[in-house]
């Protein structure tokens, strides 16, 4: 069986495993206080261009967002959303169970537009008793977003200014940050985001890490006691040296984007792939995921060899999936999978 439902489904790049074997014996103290963590931090921030930004190693996504939005809001105060976002659809509730709530705003393309935001905090403060509903305090992006979209740098910029002129906190969702700034049209860049964006984080979990994530923040309030809310929402790992030393080998040589540059490649081959068979997409994605509509007979006969995740149904013919590439997708299973497409 050979796996396109995800791009978790390996463990490591090997340079990341020869970095851990390497060290496996040292001695260091915990808790992502280490010469590690403090060199992959260090890394992280000449990329970014920030060297006044913190850097923080988190143990999963999901931690991460919870952390940060946490940390952000008071009791009162939401987060803004696109209603397929991560933390809406795949947290389990995680963001409500602090206390706040997801604010969802419609989207065809996963996105949020400037305009959405500004109409949204207009509406609540023209209301008679804004005090009884949700105050909008943050606007949580994910970059790709859940259906393989990315920003541009006018759209992230044009919602930056609108959450500046409103006093809301910009948050940016990087767990598959990588894809999105290796993919074809992309236009933004790390130094963009952290000029944009008061918190971001590039994920490791899915693009060549075993787990872990780099969240990294711009904004000196959100800096305040945030360790202490790291540990206390179970983002912090003992042994944090692990996470250090599994970004110095992602970004040190620029490992990271050669994995995704990698991913995206073997999922055009698929999109190529599709539309000349003469298939159409939900959605127009230039990332490692790809969401064709293709004939639930074809899904089927797909399926005893290939993993993929369903998506929506289109009609009674038709539905739509996902095919999701890796940094270790190899070209022979993407061969396997473009030949199986091809008989129709």
């Amino acid at each position: 069986m050979i796996r396109f439902n995800c791009d978790y489904s390996e463990g490591a790049h090997p340079k990341v495993l020869e970095k851990l074997l390497q060290t496996n014996m040292e001695q260091t103290v915990g808790y992502g206080m280490d010469p590690y963590c403090r060199k992959a931090a260090g890394i992280i921030k000449d990329k970014i261009q920030r060297q006044d930004a913190e850097v923080h190693f988190l143990v999963g996504g999901t931690q991460t967002n919870l952390t940060v939005i946490s940390a952000a809001l008071r009791p009162h105060q939401g987060a803004i959303a696109a209603v397929s976002g991560h933390i809406s659809t795949h947290e389990t509730g995680a963001i409500e169970a602090t206390g706040h709530k997801v604010i969802e705003l419609p989207s065809s393309d996963g996105k949020l537009t400037a305009e959405q935001v500004e109409k949204t905090v207009k509406a609540h403060y023209s209301d008679e008793s804004p005090e009884h509903t949700v105050q909008p305090k943050m606007v949580y992006i994910s970059n790709p977003t859940e259906i393989g979209t990315i920003y541009t740098k006018k759209e992230i910029a044009e919602l930056s200014r609108v959450c500046k002129e409103n006093g809301l906190i910009l948050y940016l969702d990087g767990a598959r940050l990588g894809y999105g700034l290796c993919a074809e049209d992309n236009d933004l860049d790390l130094p963009t985001i952290a000029q944009f964006c008061d918190a971001f984080y590039i994920g490791g979990t899915k693009l060549g890490a075993l787990f872990g994530e780099a969240l990294v923040v711009c904004n000196n309030e959100l800096k305040k006691d945030l360790r202490y809310i790291i540990k206390q929402k179970g983002g912090m790992l003992a042994k944090g040296r692990l996470l250090g030393l599994q970004f110095i080998s992602l970004m040190e040589n620029d490992l990271y984007f050669e994995m995704a540059t990698h991913a995206n490649k073997m999922a055009m081959l698929i999109k190529e792939a599709i539309l000349k068979k003469g298939y159409s997409f939900l959605i127009s994605s230039t990332t490692n995921q790809q969401f064709p509509i293709l004939p639930n007979n074809v899904l089927k006969r797909l399926k005893e060899n290939f993993e993929y995740s369903y998506w929506q149904k289109i009609d009674e013919n038709t539905s739509a999936v996902r095919f999701c590439t890796s940094w270790a997708t190899s070209s022979g299973a993407v061969q396997k999978l473009i030949a199986e497409i091809e008989k129709g």
